[in-house]
């Protein structure tokens, strides 16, 4: 059994990898670290918890413990670890941004591996550090993956995404706010959506060539979880070619599936799953990707990553139902 350290335990991620972890056969949690909630149950915060478990939030950290998942706000999982030591065999799991890019990956001692099990999954299982990949960053990466693995991305992408409320954290904001979010879309960070950093460097690490423009627009949905994004670029192949692209790509992915049928939201809620769908428009291929956000787009992909570093099966604890119905 692995012992379990999380830190900033009151958030939606959080929330979802104590859920998660909870059911996993083959890990204990030891810590749950909020300063602001130190002493109150996790239930009270996490209220589907209830009757799932009697941990209670603490201030107190444990530096021995095997497994570390960082649950905090961009920019202050560095802090974090610039403040606190840990035992050099504790591996590290951040979910946050501060480690992702190439210029940021080395910290003091510390290596982190970008953590796409279908893009790095060799060096994720020799890992200690893991960098875990941006919600959005997920779904158009598992859509452009196989073809700049092909090396045939020669042309601008165009992205058009949308994702759940829960996707802006707990943090009420004039855009969370159920009044505004209900009945109502709008876009946000056009062009410019940070996760797009991540995205061209994991696109030009298959395709070093690939110098043309991802033009991606982010969208709020008036919806809680999910991303659903569609992309098109140009591509000379035809679909059977492309089907046969995908498929070879990700025979080995263990939550990455590519369908023959149009795909929508609830085929992938409360799932590690990612889900493609191809279609080709004359000269152009659109592809339609589908996560949970909080799911393979965040908590569930580091549970992921953590059972690929200990040589457990991938999928262990990670076997869910989608919220179809």
């Amino acid at each position: 059994m692995l012992d379990i350290g999380i830190i900033g335990g009151a958030g939606y991620t959080a929330g979802e990898l104590i859920r998660l972890l909870l059911n996993h056969p083959k890990v204990n949690i030891n810590f749950i670290y909020s300063t602001s909630n130190a002493g109150n149950k996790i239930s009270k915060v996490h209220q589907d918890l209830i009757g799932n478990t009697d941990v209670e939030f603490t201030n107190k950290i444990n530096p021995k413990v095997d497994v570390l998942f960082l649950c905090l706000g961009h920019g202050n999982s560095k802090a974090f670890l610039e403040n606190n030591s840990f035992a050099a065999d504790t591996k590290i799991i951040d979910l946050s941004n501060d480690f992702r890019l190439a210029k940021d990956a080395v910290f003091k001692d510390k290596t982190f591996v970008y953590g796409l099990p279908e893009l790095n999954k060799e060096a994720i299982t020799k890992a200690n550090y893991i960098a875990n990949p941006g919600c959005f960053a997920t779904a158009i990466q598992l859509a452009l993956l196989p073809l700049a693995n092909s090396k045939i991305l020669h042309d601008d992408i165009h992205v058009n995404a949308v994702t759940g409320a829960t996707g802006a954290g707990t943090s009420l904001s004039s855009t969370t706010h159920f009044t505004w979010r209900d009945n109502n879309v709008s876009h946000y960070k056009a062009f410019t959506h940070q996760h797009l950093g991540e995205i061209n460097q994991s696109v030009t690490s298959l395709q070093s060539t690939f110098d043309s423009d991802i033009n991606f627009l982010p969208n709020r949905g008036n919806f809680s979880r999910g991303i659903f994004a569609t992309l098109y670029t140009k591509y000379e192949g035809n679909l059977s070619e492309a089907k046969q692209l995908y498929s070879e790509f990700y025979k080995a992915a263990a939550f990455t599936v590519v369908s023959d049928e149009e795909i929508h939201l609830k085929q992938v809620v409360n799932t590690n799953k990612c889900i493609l769908h191809l279609h080709k428009h004359d000269n152009k291929l659109l592809v339609t990707s589908i996560i949970d956000n909080l799911l393979k787009g965040a908590s569930g992909q580091a549970i992921q990553n953590m059972n690929l570093m200990f040589g457990f099966e991938e999928t262990e604890g990670l076997q869910l139902k989608a919220n179809y119905f």
